[in-house]
This record gives C-alpha cells, structure tokens and sequence, in this order.
C-alpha cells in the first residue's frame, strides 16, 4: 500500500513536512528522514502517491552514500554493529505494526548538521532550463559558451555548477549566479562546494555510464560540521527525483531523451496544461509507468533486483 503520509501520533515530533519526506526529531542531535510515496513536479505535490517510490528513492540514496563513503562524509547515523534503526527509537515505534508499516524500509536515521544554504545543481549535458538558456542567449548559467553549435542534450566539456537557492515549502527555487552564491555562503565555501559536487558527480557519472545510465545533472545538498568544518553531504543523493537520468543505449544527441526519471511525469503534465496546478490526481498508467521507471532506474544502477 502506498504511503501519503506518516502518523507517528506525537510519539516524535514531527518538525518538517516537505514534498516528500516527513522529518522527525529523535533528540536534539538525530532526526528521522522518512520518504513517503508522494511525488511532486513543477514545485507542487501530486493528488495522488506512487507506490513503493519512498522506499526506491531510500535504497538509492543507501547505496551512493556507501559508494561515496571515501570521498564526502554523509549524514547517516552510525548505527553500531549488530543493532538496527529500531534500536534507537522509541519502542513504542518498534513494537506496534501500525508505526512500522510507515517507517520500514522508507527512514534514514540521521545526525543533524547546519545546512548550507543552496541547492548544489551540477550538469553534465545540456538540456531543461540549460538547454532553454543556451538557445535564447549561447549561455549556460550566465557562461558564455565558446561552443557555438552545441545540440539539445550533447555533453558539455567540463560538469558545470549552477547555483539554486533553496527555498521554504511552497516557495520557488531560483536560479543564481555562482557570485550570488559565494554572496551567499561566502567565497571560501562556495568554492569548496563545487569542486566537490563536480568531483562527486563525476565519480557517479563514470560509474553510471559503466550500468547503461547518463546522469544528465544532479541535485546535491551540504551541511557543515561545526566541529570541525568539514562538508557533509545529505538529504537524498542521486535519486529520480534530483538527477536526470537517460538510457546510455538510447542516447542520441540533437533532441530530448527518454528518461527514468520525473521527466516523465512532467512532460504529461505538460501536454494537458497542468503544469504548476496543485494536487493533480495523475491517471493509473501515468503512476504504473513512474513507478516501473523508477524501479528500473534503481535495479539498473544497482544491480539488485527490487522487492516490495
């Protein structure tokens, strides 16, 4: 069954309710991320869920921090050996199946951070706003491009960073200059964060490639080690809902691509003029086909079969 939304009845309290995950507070230093099956697209929340997509998006995000493990610490909770997530929850959690049903298989235990800021956005090719962008001005993020003939889609030489803030619930991001941004978080900082991102998605792309995928661009979000200043990656990492994602096989530049990802969902709301409405009901094919894209996404990166 799929899940809209958590009701832990005041046993954590809940502190944020976004457009897919319910946070919970465990102490003043652990939250629990819980990703439910709602779906959002152009900044708002579909009518209705896409079964088991909370637990796909959490399994993804598992599986690059570990393979990210040497290159950027993350925000899990190091949960000791031989223990599990329900050893550090209230045992009125782990005890009823009224609480586990919500949280199984969907939650991320993890330590609380200062957050930077920003939405990290690296692309690798240029399509979406980029694309839009490139064709109206030559630029990419502001950028002149010394390419003057690029193709809807092409790889661009280099991953490029492009800047978002990151706006409160129900709120729009927006695009801003890598100078706005270093306004924002400071040079020093700013300048960290994007030799990061950009290394961490390369890393991700080259693997990426190796499965048959094209991580198109991707989405990163920071926080800051106040003990020691160091950079933590968090949130969700490289999932259908902040990355492109592109058949390696069915690539072509010189047009837009098939996609495991939201394009999907956005392209259908597109063509029937719902694009920005609230709380669309999306019909049963449009769910079956989002979730089918999204479990191949999951199984293809992974090599793990999926199981409900």
């Amino acid at each position: 069954m799929a899940l809209t939304q958590t009701n832990l009845d005041g046993i954590l309290p809940l502190i944020a309710r976004g457009k897919v995950r319910d946070i919970y507070e465990v102490d003043p230093q652990t939250l629990l991320f819980v990703a439910t099956d709602r779906i959002s697209a152009y900044d708002v929340v579909m009518g209705n869920p896409v079964p088991d997509k909370g637990r796909l998006l959490t399994k993804l995000s598992e599986f690059w921090f570990q393979f990210l493990e040497g290159d950027v610490r993350n925000h899990l909770f190091p949960i000791a050996e031989g223990k599990t997530m329900w050893d550090y929850l209230p045992a009125a959690l782990s005890s009823d199946d009224k609480y586990r049903s919500q949280l199984e298989g969907r939650s991320l235990l993890v330590k609380r951070f200062r957050l930077i800021p920003l939405e990290v956005i690296v692309r690798g090719y240029i399509t979406g706003s980029a694309w839009k962008e490139y064709t109206q001005h030559g630029t990419v993020h502001g950028v002149v491009q010394e390419n003057k003939d690029l193709k809807e889609s092409q790889q661009l030489p280099t991953p490029v960073f492009t800047p978002s803030t990151k706006a409160e619930q129900g709120e729009h991001d927006e695009n801003i200059t890598v100078q706005q941004a270093e306004e924002l978080v400071g040079k020093e900082l700013c300048d960290r964060v994007a030799k990061l991102a950009v290394g961490l998605y390369t890393k991700c792309r080259d693997y990426a490639l190796s499965r048959g995928i094209i991580i198109a661009d991707t989405k990163f979000e920071f926080g800051i080690d106040d003990a020691t200043g160091e950079i933590i990656l968090v949130d969700e990492v490289l999932t259908p809902d902040s990355s492109r994602f592109w058949s390696g096989k069915e690539y072509a530049p010189g047009r837009s691509q098939d996609s495991y990802d939201k394009q999907f969902l956005r392209d259908w709301l597109t063509a029937n003029k719902l694009a920005g409405v609230p709380d669309v009901s999306m019909p049963e094919d449009i769910v079956t086909k989002t979730r089918a894209k999204y479990i191949e996404a999951y199984e293809t990166l992974t090599g793990d079969k999926y199981t409900s």
